[in-house]
């Protein structure tokens, strides 16, 4: 027996607005489909003449320049996020992007890649940032993007370590919102056992966890992701992730944003091979990322900021590494604002380099306002 409707019957008036939606969408579908075949045709091209499918650069124009051209009631927020899953779809036609990610599916690493190259992507899930930056420098996949820093807990000093030693070079970044929401099986508090999530997630909730389950074991994991599927398999457990995460693996936000920072932001980074795609030309919003060591005298650390002072370079992150040689020396790894074929930069670069005694250019790229 079919229970009937308790939805009221659509007026004229709205039967005629879903008619004229209709009619708009197949327009909509035949005029994608034609930028599609373009795009296909320009996929050939780029196959002939042995250049790059995937141009960030391009990208962040084309969005641009539609930004410039609407005129309501769209927002500008809303137009870049229809014309990057446009083009992402359309790319995946002329040839499909390989990005490695942290997994499984539902991490911010995963959210960040989508961000960064749209939906249509091929996402890579890997075990840990180390099978990242493996799985890239291998070629199994042609882009990976790893967390670099986190707003309240300081950088991922793993990912630090592995740009040191890697052939990779950095040519994007991606700088989340981070939401850890408490997913369940049930919805409800009583009875959680064990909190699993990343350690970095279990530090940014720390003041909420002491207070709301005192007794519950806080559990690292590899990634959020992760302590979510492992609490799905019991429901004794819980993990803090994303509500991708809760979507994937059928759980309940049982608290959502407990963050103890309500503006918590990770940045990540999208590194490559140099010969998959080369460095980013300036776009005047740029950032040079680099690493270096001195000579273990006095002085030699404040003797690195000469050059940047001299030439009008701002730094905006100075961290350090042990360079684990047994002699206390530090490995130091900077941004500065600006792209180095800018005469300032590259003067203050040179300078750098000639004071250090190692010198690495991790990359240059553009970044958001």
């Amino acid at each position: 027996m079919n229970t009937p409707s308790t939805e009221p019957a659509a007026t004229p008036e709205l039967l005629v607005l879903r008619d004229r939606i209709d009619a708009l969408d197949r327009q909509l579908l035949d005029t994608l489909n034609q930028r599609a075949r373009v795009a296909q045709e320009v996929g050939e091209l780029k196959k002939q003449e042995g250049s790059t499918y995937f141009r960030p650069d391009r990208v962040a124009q084309v969005i641009e320049k539609m930004q410039r051209a609407n005129h309501g009631p769209l927002r500008a927020g809303h137009v870049s996020a229809i014309w990057r899953e446009i083009m992402s779809a359309c790319l995946a036609l002329e040839s499909p992007q390989r990005v490695a990610v942290l997994g499984p599916a539902g991490t911010f690493c995963e959210q960040a890649a989508v961000e960064y190259f749209g939906g249509a992507a091929d996402i890579v899930y890997c075990n840990s940032f180390d099978e990242v930056f493996h799985v890239t420098t291998s070629g199994n996949a042609q882009f990976g993007v790893v967390g670099v820093e986190n707003s309240n807990e300081g950088v991922v000093t793993r990912s630090l370590d592995l740009l040191l030693h890697s052939p990779v070079h950095v040519v994007g970044e991606v700088s989340l919102q981070v939401r850890h929401n408490l997913l369940r099986l049930q919805n409800d508090l009583e009875g959680i056992e064990a909190v699993l999530a990343h350690p970095q997630a279990l530090a940014q909730c720390h003041a909420w966890l002491a207070k709301h389950l005192p007794h519950a074991e806080r559990r690292p994991v590899s990634s959020n992701a992760e302590g979510a599927r492992l609490a799905a398999t019991n429901p004794a457990w819980a993990g803090l992730a994303s509500e991708r995460a809760a979507t994937q693996f059928g759980l309940h936000i049982v608290a959502p944003a407990i963050q103890d920072d309500a503006y918590n932001r990770t940045r990540f980074d999208i590194i490559c091979l140099p010969q998959t795609m080369a460095m980013p030309d300036a776009t005047g919003r740029d950032c040079t990322s680099l690493v270096l060591s001195v000579p273990n005298r006095p002085g030699a650390v404040h003797d690195l900021l000469t050059p940047l002072k001299k030439h009008g370079v701002s730094m905006t992150r100075f961290e350090s590494r042990p360079a684990r040689t047994g002699q206390w020396e530090y490995y130091f790894y900077i941004d500065i604002d600006g792209h180095p074929s800018q005469p300032h930069v590259a003067e203050a670069l040179k300078e750098l380099r000639q004071l250090s005694a190692f010198f690495k250019l991790l990359g240059a790229y553009p970044v958001k306002d």
